[in-house]
């Protein structure tokens, strides 16, 4: 039985509810200490997920975290590898990063909100209405993280703004691999139902200036969580001139 073997038996099942953050805590503290040296290659997803008693999904998104955070990569037809027992200096989320994002959606989101408050239709306003229902109810993470950038998406297309909407479109993997990782490091889920119910609420007044407030809030809370993944003293996690402000 070799390090990888040892450390997987020794693992016990998870229940269903928060399957992905436990597997994900399991995996990143077993790298962090050593337990899986880096240059191991971890069981395939349909091991581990044997081994965990979880679907593949849940794996998938633990597995999909580590990376994020830099401690695992990925090589098709090779398999999964640790190349890290730290945490990485930004979260490596596909085509951006987390500093990108922090420094990008600021200037796009919060005038989108409030064109969305000045311009939103009957239409907008269910979706959004259905949106935000559907993210009260949704029981997997998986779920959850595609509702809440389809929220962002539908608010962009509400501002009837073609150049906001392409925008927030061309970073939708992004943003979802990002709200993955950040909701299993640190759930934000219930701080996020209420701060989206803010811009909801402020958009339903065709108030854009309470709109544009609330988003601004909204993503200063989403660059707070950064920084407790990501290690103090880089560019995401400390202010950049041009993120947002308190």
């Amino acid at each position: 039985m070799d390090l990888l073997d040892s450390w997987t038996a020794r693992q016990e099942r998870v229940v269903r509810i928060g399957a992905a953050e436990a597997v994900f805590a399991s995996l990143r503290g077993a790298i962090e200490a050593g337990e899986i040296p880096v240059g191991t290659r971890l069981d395939s997803e349909a091991t581990l997920a044997r081994q965990f008693g979880v679907s593949r999904t849940m794996v998938r998104e633990a597995l999909r975290s580590c990376t994020a955070l830099g401690l695992t990569a990925t090589h098709t037809g090779k398999g999964t590898f640790v190349i890290a027992d730290k945490v990485a200096q930004d979260l490596k989320l596909g085509k951006y990063s987390a500093s990108a994002l922090v420094e990008a959606r600021p200037h796009v989101e919060v005038p989108a909100a409030g064109l969305a408050a000045e311009r939103r239709t009957s239409e907008d306003l269910e979706a959004l209405r259905e949106i935000l229902r559907e993210m009260d109810e949704a029981e997997s993470l998986q779920q959850w993280v595609q509702l809440n950038t389809e929220f962002h998406v539908t608010i962009a297309r509400a501002s009837g703004n073609g150049v906001f909407e392409s925008f927030l479109s061309d970073i939708c993997e992004a943003m979802a691999n990002q709200s993955n990782t950040l909701n299993l490091v640190a759930d934000r889920r219930k701080d996020s139902g209420a701060e989206h119910a803010r811009i909801f609420d402020a958009i339903e007044r065709g108030s854009a200036e309470d709109a544009s407030q609330a988003m601004t809030s909204h993503l200063h809370g989403v660059e707070c969580a950064l920084g407790t993944v990501i290690p103090r003293g880089n560019a995401a996690a400390t202010h950049h001139p041009n993120t947002i402000k308190p």
